[in-house]
């Protein structure tokens, strides 16, 4: 890294990097195969130059930096927010070209704003459009605390796409999660008080945490549910120590969403969200920190395939928390709709099994020895894998790798059981992921020669 002189960008040796400092990293695919990443403008060595990263690959597993997007800072976001880079961009196809939503602020700030900015293709070059929403500081005689209450912080969009409307889902550690309708046709905001001018927000209120505590609700991700309504993706807590991802459901994109035990997103007195990836290590791999800021990456469904769907997000080494980088990771829909992460990082096609006519049909696939995590136990900290036999009865296969079963405790799982590939391992097995009732969530790694679907 070369420190240069004040007002000159920091412009980092970027040819090893991979997918190494990525931050907060959203994934789409062009119409060639090619995926390109975007990613906040971070490193674990040190500041860098703003703009938004950008990377591309052929499989999701190798990265290539490809530079940034813009050539820096957009000239109001820098003037209202003060921000030296951008973070969390968004971005998506809509009509025949490309938008990205960007945020600009300052670590404990909440005068921060959502940008635009559209490109032809992924690749750029990309043509700044403005704010879209913007948050301003509380007053510090201001009533009730700085964390919890209060407006919105306007960063960490997300693009929800309802038929003709267009939502952005916005908000980070202040005030909440909360969901603004945008002009379709210019990605702008519907309430703006001008033409040219933003939002002040704030939109509806998705999710909120009690104003007494010292953590997040941000990075939130809506996606249409199989069979209708919506899903929500969001990370709990610590992005440097104790994120995790917790989801919850609803019947519009404006919520109310609720946990797997029905609780409302929107209720302080309760710490919901039904918890599907946290920090862990699995036997005799790296110990994984703080994944979280996770996007959803919908593949074009195929003859044989529905279109697979990716949960693309960043996460720390246990053994160098400062250390951060991204991962992708197979997302997957119960019987019932409900979304659950993998266990095991993608491996890439020529590994992983798109087809699901091909996915376990009966009961015998879930014998053998098991690799298990039970996310929800410890959310915050890094759960190490448990070696065990399913104890899972009144098997009943609902078609296409999708399961219940009732555990020994009463309680009735849905679940899906898919190949996949043991990354610690290095050979193909089968991987599972299930949600009770009860709203635990347990996912598993075959990692015994003894049933089918066991490597060779």
């Amino acid at each position: 890294m070369t420190t240069l002189e004040p007002g000159v960008d920091l412009v980092p040796d970027t040819r090893a990097w991979g997918g190494d400092h990525a931050h907060d990293p959203t994934a789409v695919r062009d119409d060639d195969g090619t995926y390109w990443l975007f990613s906040t403008d971070a490193s674990g060595d040190g500041p860098v130059r703003g703009g938004v990263q950008v990377r591309r690959s052929t499989d999701l597993v190798d990265w290539e930096f490809h530079g940034w997007a813009l050539p820096g800072v957009p000239d109001a976001a820098a003037a209202w927010a003060g921000a030296p880079g951008l973070w969390a961009p968004e971005v998506v196809r809509v009509g025949g070209g490309w938008r990205m939503y960007w945020s600009a602020s300052t670590f404990g700030s909440r005068r921060s704003a959502i940008g635009l900015a559209v490109a032809a293709h992924p690749a750029g070059p990309w043509e700044d459009r403005g704010l879209v929403v913007t948050s301003d500081a509380v007053p510090a005689d201001a009533a009730g605390s700085p964390h919890g209450d209060g407006p919105p912080n306007a960063i960490d969009a997300a693009l929800a796409v309802d038929g003709d409307r267009h939502w952005l889902v916005y908000g980070s550690f202040f005030g909440g999660l909360h969901a603004l309708e945008l002009d379709p046709v210019t990605g702008l905001a519907l309430d703006a008080p001008a033409p040219g001018e933003p939002s002040p927000g704030p939109g509806v209120l998705l999710a909120r945490r009690a104003a007494d505590v010292e953590g997040a609700v941000e990075g939130a991700y809506v996606l249409p549910r199989p069979g209708g309504g919506w899903a929500l993706l969001a990370s709990w807590d610590s992005l440097f120590s104790s994120y995790h991802v917790r989801a919850a459901v609803a019947d519009a994109v404006t919520g109310p969403y609720r946990d797997r035990l029905g609780r409302d997103l929107r209720d302080t007195a309760a710490d919901a969200g039904t918890v599907v990836l946290a920090g862990h290590r699995l036997a005799g791999g790296p110990g994984l920190r703080a994944p979280g800021h996770a996007s959803v990456l919908t593949e074009p469904a195929t003859a044989d395939a529905p279109g697979r769907q990716l949960l693309v997000h960043h996460v720390r080494d246990d053994d160098a928390p400062e250390r951060h980088r991204v991962q992708v990771r197979r997302l997957v829909w119960t019987h019932d709709g409900w979304p659950l992460v993998s266990p095991q990082p993608w491996a890439g096609p020529a590994r992983e099994d798109d087809d699901e006519r091909r996915w376990p049909a009966e009961p015998a696939a879930l014998t053998g020895t098991w690799e298990t995590l039970e996310p929800g136990s410890d959310p915050r900290g890094v759960e190490r894998g448990r070696l065990r036999t399913l104890d899972a009865h009144d098997v009943r296969p609902m078609g296409d790798g999708r399961f219940t079963w009732r555990w020994p405790d009463g309680a009735q799982a849905s679940a899906v059981v898919l190949p996949g590939w043991d990354a610690v391992r290095g050979r193909a097995t089968l991987v599972l992921v299930a949600v009770d009732d009860r709203g635990r969530v347990t996912t598993g790694t075959r990692v015994g020669d003894d049933g089918p679907g066991a490597a060779a």
